[in-house]
């Protein structure tokens, strides 16, 4: 059974109400965690791109990428957990992971399933909650997230 049914979420994958790119966001992280997250994305067979300004490079230890000089050039990492579906994440701070997902990629329970894998994914490597919040949104006010102790994505607000 899926954690999440298509009927009882489908308000938090509207790209009208929750914004085309959600903020996805495992708080409370380490060098260590970002580097479990890049070895899983490797381990998966992931398809990824690595981008440091203008320039495609080769995926980079954590400590290579979360120890730039103030002044390098913003870095994204892109990574296509299924063909057709894709998270960028923003390397900025060794306290957080996030990433923002692409919602109109996400549709239908096939799109609901898909999600929850990915977060399913990242939350058992690392042992902690992925959480999920409309874009721009306030990260006191998760929507839904991969929960740890129940091993399994679960909502964390009322549908609309």
């Amino acid at each position: 059974m899926a954690d999440l049914q298509w009927d009882e979420v489908k308000c938090f994958f509207d790209p009208e109400l929750m914004g085309a790119l959600p903020d996805v966001y495992v708080p409370g992280t380490s060098e260590e965690d970002w580097q479990r997250v890049l070895d899983l994305i490797e381990a998966r067979g992931w398809q990824w791109e690595f981008r440091q300004g203008d320039m495609t490079l080769p995926l980079p230890s954590a400590a290579e990428v979360l120890f730039r000089p103030p002044d390098a050039e913003l870095v994204e990492l892109k990574v296509w957990p299924v063909s057709g579906v894709l998270a960028i994440f923003r390397l900025m701070a060794a306290e957080e992971i996030d990433f923002d997902i692409d919602l109109r990629e996400l549709q239908g329970q096939a799109g609901v399933d898909t999600l929850c894998g990915f977060l399913t994914d990242i939350g058992r490597e690392l042992g902690k909650p992925v959480l999920m919040t409309p874009e721009g949104g306030s990260q006191a006010h998760p929507v839904l997230g991969f929960d740890p102790a129940h091993d399994r994505v679960m909502l964390l607000a009322s549908p609309l």
